[in-house]
């Protein structure tokens, strides 16, 4: 599986605290450029937060780019959109059972020992870390650091995802310790809230600075 080198995390909190509806930030990232997006809900799941998961798979769709739930495989399934798990979600073995052989699934990791076991499994991709110290997790697993990235690429032949607390400038340096791709949420977000501007053309500089350099597209 090819991954284009911005992953976007539409993580609904962190979205709606800074003033950005989550229909309108999708197509505002995907106007700008950005081919794969997640959308992540924690919280408890609504018929409106459903539709709102549809609208955007489908933009996605329309446009080609690459579309993952987060957690939720049952939905995965309704909107034929990939699925991301977590090491307590539904295992992947029994979720490759129930989304068929051509849904793409991705695996969160944190360590060596859950990357090997990654690497026997049936994900299209594994996301490690945290990579840098970071806000969006309660309670973040051990921070990986950059140094780290080269290592536990080695461990696996699938694509390879680094998450958390990756910023503009720190983007180049994770793609070329070893990531094919850099998911990011809070790293998007402009100064002002609610500023959508800015968020376009933040996603455009950070489209500009990925693809600028690093390993391989």
């Amino acid at each position: 599986m090819e991954l284009p080198r911005l992953y976007a995390i539409l993580d609904t909190a962190a979205y709606e605290s800074r003033g950005f509806a989550l229909p309108e930030a999708a197509e505002t990232l995907l106007g700008a450029g950005v081919r794969m997006l997640q959308y992540r809900h924690k919280a408890e799941f609504t018929e409106e937060r459903f539709h709102e998961a549809q609208a955007i798979a489908e933009n996605c769709r329309k446009i080609g780019a690459l579309f993952f739930m987060n957690d939720r495989v049952d939905y995965a399934c309704l909107l034929h959109c990939g699925v991301h798990l977590g090491q307590d979600d539904l295992p992947v073995m029994e979720a490759r059972k129930v989304v068929g052989p051509d849904v793409p699934i991705g695996l969160s990791t944190h360590n060596a020992e859950q990357l090997r076991q990654a690497a026997t499994l049936p994900v299209d991709y594994v996301a490690v870390g945290p990579i840098f110290h970071t806000a969006s997790k309660a309670k973040p697993d051990p921070v990986v650091g950059l140094s780290g990235v080269p290592v536990l690429r080695g461990l696996v032949h699938h694509p390879l995802v680094a998450i958390g607390g990756i910023h503009l400038e720190s983007a180049l340096s994770v793609l070329d310790s070893g990531a094919d791709s850099v998911a990011v949420i809070s790293g998007l977000f402009p100064a002002r809230h609610g500023d959508w501007d800015g968020l376009q053309a933040l996603a455009h500089r950070w489209l500009e600075t990925v693809n600028a350099g690093g390993r391989a597209l």
